[in-house]
Order: C-alpha cells, then sequence, then structure tokens
C-alpha cells in the first residue's frame, strides 16, 4: 500500500524524468532529423538509436504520471483522471509513431548507397515530415489538454498543488492548444516565436510538477483521505 507521500515522491520523480528524456532524446537523435545531411555522412547509428529509446522511457515515464496519482485525483473526479490517463496515452501513441519513423531514416540510411539513393533519400525526408507532425500533434497539442488543461484543472480543485501553480498550468493548456492549432491550420509558423513563447507557461507548470511533490509533497486535501493504509483506491500500488 502507498502512501499520499510515496504517491508524490513517484510522481515528481516521473515527472522530472520526462523532462530528462524527452531533452536527452532529442539532443541524441537530432540529426536525423536533417534526412539530406545524416543519408550523405556515415556513423552515428548507434546515438540516433540511444536517443531513440530514451524515447521509449519517455512513454514509459508519461503512462507512469497518469497511472501513478489516478488513486488520489479519481477522488476529485472518475471521468476526468480517466480523462488524463487517457491523453497521456494518446502523446505516447504519437511519440510511438515518432519513433518508428526516425528507425526507419536509420534503416533507410543503410540503403541508400547505389542507384536509389534518390528515391530513399525522399522516403528518408517523408519520414522526418511524419515525425515532426506528430511532434506538433502529441507533444504540441494533446500535452496541452491532457497536463495542462485537464491535469491543471485536478489540481486546482482537489487543492493537491499550490493554486498559483495550478493556474500557471491552465494558462499554458490553453496556449499550447492554441499554438498547435495554429500550426495545424498554418496560422503560425511551426517551432517559431509565437509557439515558442507559447510553451513557456506550460514548461514551467510541469517542471514544477516534478519538483513541488518531490520536495513538499501534496498539499492536505480530502482527495487524500484513506488512501493509505486498506483502501482500495491504492490496492494496485
Amino acid at each position: 500500500m502507498a502512501s499520499p507521500r510515496r504517491i508524490a515522491v513517484i510522481f515528481g520523480v516521473l515527472f522530472l524524468a520526462t523532462f530528462v528524456f524527452s531533452i536527452g532524446a532529442l539532443a541524441l537523435y537530432s540529426p536525423a532529423l536533417h534526412p539530406a545531411r545524416f543519408m550523405a555522412g556515415s556513423g552515428g547509428d548507434t546515438r540516433v538509436r540511444i536517443g531513440l529509446f530514451l524515447e521509449v522511457l519517455l512513454i514509459i515515464a508519461n503512462i507512469g504520471t497518469a497511472v501513478v496519482v489516478y488513486p488520489i485525483l479519481r477522488r476529485q473526479s472518475e471521468i476526468l483522471s480517466l480523462g488524463y490517463v487517457t491523453a497521456r496515452l494518446a502523446e505516447c501513441t504519437f511519440i510511438a509513431i515518432g519513433i518508428v519513423c526516425m528507425l526507419a531514416v536509420v534503416t533507410l540510411r543503410h540503403d541508400a548507397a547505389g542507384a536509389g539513393a534518390g528515391s530513399l533519400l525522399t522516403g528518408a525526408k517523408s519520414l522526418v515530415a511524419v515525425r515532426n507532425w506528430t511532434f506538433v500533434l502529441g507533444p504540441g497539442f494533446v500535452v496541452g489538454v491532457g497536463n495542462g488543461l485537464i491535469l491543471g484543472y485536478l489540481m486546482y480543485r482537489s487543492g493537491l498543488m499550490p493554486r498559483g501553480l495550478t493556474m500557471v498550468g491552465l494558462i499554458g493548456g490553453s496556449l499550447i492548444c492554441i499554438s498547435g492549432l495554429g500550426v495545424v491550420v498554418d496560422a503560425i509558423p511551426k517551432g517559431g516565436t509565437a509557439q515558442t513563447i507559447a510553451t513557456v507557461p506550460e514548461f514551467f507548470w510541469e517542471l514544477s510538477l516534478g519538483i513541488y511533490p518531490l520536495v513538499k509533497g501534496f498539499k492536505a486535501s480530502p482527495s487524500l483521505e484513506g488512501v493509505h493504509g486498506n483502501a482500495p483506491v491504492t490496492s494496485g500500488l
């Protein structure tokens, strides 16, 4: 049986892990995002594969953040807490598609020598384009719905985290969703200044989701009553 404090620590560690895995992954496999140079070069496959493995770990950490806190959040709203788990799964689905695309780019690189090099490069560019759109729709939109709006609202209503921080989450989630839709309809450029600025509140909100529960634990809340001991809501932990 897990106590509220233990759940808070695991939740915080998993959220911080998402930062480590996502940043580390992008830094490692970023050369493959430029298919013309990557396909023409040699070496670096292991680096790319390690980066993509970190994205697999990111999927695990993402799902973990939703599952571990579900027994507490369901006391506030079972529908929204299930919605948060679903949003995390949807985000991870987009990430998984991106992983498969980038692994396919590495495979095409091995076959790029010879007469078919031009067509293979075209294929690699297409795969990178798909990966880029999964990033827009996953971390660039679904995250705003899940981590920002749903989790922000649940934390606000339950009082598990300071209300000021949860407002940052609600604002950040809204901005992420708006900017993501703006990119989809070509109203703003992908990765441009507008979209970058829109991610700032969400960045600090998610960072606080890692640090605050880890350092302080969850604030006293009716949602924590009966979480430890023989309460059935923690029977799966």
